[in-house]
């Protein structure tokens, strides 16, 4: 599932302008801290944090028979249990002073980040005027 996901991304980033392709690969990291700062945000408000853990669902499926001689009938279907993953979010303690520093630091990370950006936006747009 997360390569089909991440392939279907691929192909959106690639339809997008030159200039679009352009921005977007120079400020990755940018949207990266934003989107840690949103998360952190949420974290603080809630008191608490989520945390993704992969549990395994066990299910029935059907499987091939065994075997049969060469020139003899094919065995008939049999039924296998399998296990598939499944992500699931759980509530995670965390230390809320701890997360206020962190989220402080994100933020002050972002605004260089972001004086980056301009420059980085500018020379994208001046190369790839649309």
């Amino acid at each position: 599932m997360k390569r089909l996901s991440f392939l279907a991304f691929a192909a959106l980033a690639a339809c997008g302008t030159p200039q679009e392709q352009c921005i977007n690969q120079n400020t990755r990291d940018l949207r990266t801290v934003d989107r840690l700062i949103k998360e952190s945000e949420g974290n603080l408000k809630r008191g608490y944090a989520y945390e993704t853990i992969t549990v395994y669902e066990e299910y029935w499926r059907s499987c091939p028979g065994p075997r049969t001689a060469p020139g003899q009938p094919p065995s008939p279907p049999r039924m296998c249990l399998d296990r598939r993953p499944e992500l699931e979010q759980r509530p995670k303690a965390i230390d809320l002073k701890e997360e206020a520093r962190t989220l402080a630091s994100l933020k002050e990370k972002r605004k260089g980040l972001a004086r980056q950006a301009e420059k980085v936006i500018a020379a994208c747009k001046a190369q790839y005027p649309e």
